[in-house]
């Protein structure tokens, strides 16, 4: 089974997010804002099948990622910049290359991930990158590749699935291996209603699911392709289009190249 990569931390810091919208919502007056589109209805849907990918065959690729997960543990910014290349970096953001060419490589590399300020969830982040044994190659950057890798599927069922349930294809994530429990509740000791092979997986928007407790994994609210509403382990789950940390090798050594993604919101 392939580690989860941001979507435990991505998902622990939406809990909080949503926890923390409510509370201000209570406390001020609200603005008047277009409301948001309706959440289309849980259904049943055609499942489309995926197939997880392979990890990165390279001795050395893993124990760099070892180093970066430690580095990362101890927020060392000093270390990590000599993982980094000093120079060309990119950060391929919404608006194009979003790299800042003036700056060095970790400068560019803690804005694009979020390693600075009172409570940086970037070297979360980088932790779980780590983790991940997964990369491929990155189109148009010879020798670049990044990570977390996409798990392979039918793009046209994709777009035909988000039709069908009125979604996007943001909403949807996938299991990090076959038969991931689906619980009949928003709680860990919930009892498990049915179990998922590998299939994509639509994912709900949740405030009411109560924040999880500290060391513990905060649960997903999911549709399962039976259509009924459910909850899955953050921690068995990875999204589609996640971001992604690039690398590149240099003679025997690797180092971060650059960033795929929106950067910090």
């Amino acid at each position: 089974m392939r580690h989860a990569i941001s979507l435990a931390t991505a998902f622990a810091f939406a809990a909080l997010l949503g926890t923390a919208a409510q509370a201000q919502q209570k406390q001020q007056p609200p603005a008047k804002q277009p409301a948001p589109p309706p959440v289309a209805a849980a259904k049943p849907y055609t499942p489309v099948t995926i197939k997880l990918p392979a990890p990165l065959s390279d001795p050395s690729f893993d124990a760099f990622r070892k180093q970066m997960g430690e580095l990362a543990a101890k927020k060392d910014r000093a270390g990590l910049a000599k993982m980094v290349v000093t120079q060309g970096f990119f950060w391929d953001g919404e608006k194009g290359d979003q790299a800042d060419k003036k700056k060095s490589g970790i400068d560019n590399l803690t804005a694009a991930i979020g390693l600075a300020g009172k409570q940086p969830a970037g070297w979360d982040m980088l932790q779980a990158y780590a983790q991940d044994p997964t990369a491929s190659a990155y189109p148009g950057k010879q020798g670049v590749v990044c990570a977390p890798a996409d798990p392979e599927f039918d793009e046209k069922a994709l777009e035909d699935l988000a039709k069908t349930t009125q979604t996007d294809p943001g909403d949807w994530a996938y299991p990090l291996g076959d038969g991931v429990e689906v619980r009949s509740a928003g709680k860990p000791d919930a009892p498990v209603a049915e179990k998922i092979g590998m299939v994509l997986i639509r994912i709900l928007p949740d405030q009411d699911t109560q924040p999880p407790a500290q060391n513990q994994v905060p649960l997903v609210k999911v549709v399962p392709p039976s259509g009924k509403i459910g909850y899955i382990s953050a921690d068995v789950l990875s999204p589609l289009g996640n971001d992604q940390v690039c690398y590149v090798k240099d003679g025997n050594s690797w180092k971060i190249t650059g960033y795929v993604g929106a950067g910090p919101q």
